[in-house]
């Protein structure tokens, strides 16, 4: 049984990664912070375990790691999903505002997966899937620090795709589009009609659509793809 942990997996795109690694027979694991309810509830629906962690500090982020390791009896898969936005313009973001996108989007995928590496450079084997955003790729007016930080994910990707592809790790990043999920629900319908409008399929995006590809990468009909960075966009970015 292959063994999976999620960071930020309470709701959104974790969650949907959460239920159906779970669903596929997955033992899994996730990392989450504010939302005890919601991380409550999902691990009484799906039995996966849960740890609380402010994954931008780098103590509690390899401590939660450490311990979800030792829960699940080794890691096979770390997708690292925690992620935070803000729409602010530029010359109103603070340092407080740039710390906190960068420590969370950024530096805690960095020391999740660092402490996770350990154990997949020992077996010889792992995958490291990261959700990047695709406006990491093309950038977002009135979000350069959430642009900046998810473009910071890109290049972490293909990086360590070249480091550990020798320990047979592969490191690949999906950057979903517009998908439902409650860190869109700030945007209003008239910003929601015009992003749907952008996308060539006219539509927003389900968190299972990641899953399904986070699944896919995981598998071992992607071993032989790595360093890869794969939108799931509705063509947005194309």
């Amino acid at each position: 049984m292959k063994k999976v942990l999620i960071t930020g997996g309470s709701r959104g795109i974790g969650r949907a990664c959460a239920e159906y690694f779970a669903e596929l027979g997955y033992r899994v694991a996730f990392i989450y912070n504010n939302s005890a309810d919601a991380a409550n509830e999902l691990s009484l629906s799906c039995g996966a375990f849960a740890v609380r962690a402010d994954i931008s500090r780098p103590d509690e982020a390899c401590g939660a790691v450490r311990e979800a390791i030792e829960y699940l009896g080794g890691i096979d898969v770390l997708i690292n999903n925690a992620g935070i936005s803000q729409i602010r313009l530029f010359g109103d973001i603070t340092d407080e505002d740039w710390e906190r996108m960068t420590s969370v989007n950024l530096s805690g995928a960095f020391y999740a997966t660092r402490e996770a590496v350990k154990a997949m450079i020992s077996q010889k084997s792992g995958r490291i899937i990261n959700i990047g955003s695709m406006w990491g790729k093309c950038g977002a007016s009135c979000e350069v620090h959430y642009s900046a930080a998810k473009a910071g994910i890109r290049g972490m990707t293909m990086a360590l795709a070249k480091e550990l592809g020798p320990s047979g790790i592969t490191v690949n990043c999906i950057e979903p589009g517009v998908i439902d999920t409650d860190m869109n629900s700030e945007l209003g319908e008239d910003d929601m009609a015009s992003l749907c409008g952008a996308t060539p399929l006219g539509r927003i995006g389900k968190p299972c659509e990641i899953a399904y590809l986070a699944e896919f990468l995981a598998s071992d009909k992607a071993d032989f793809i790595t360093g890869q960075i794969i939108g799931v966009d509705g063509g947005f970015a194309v």
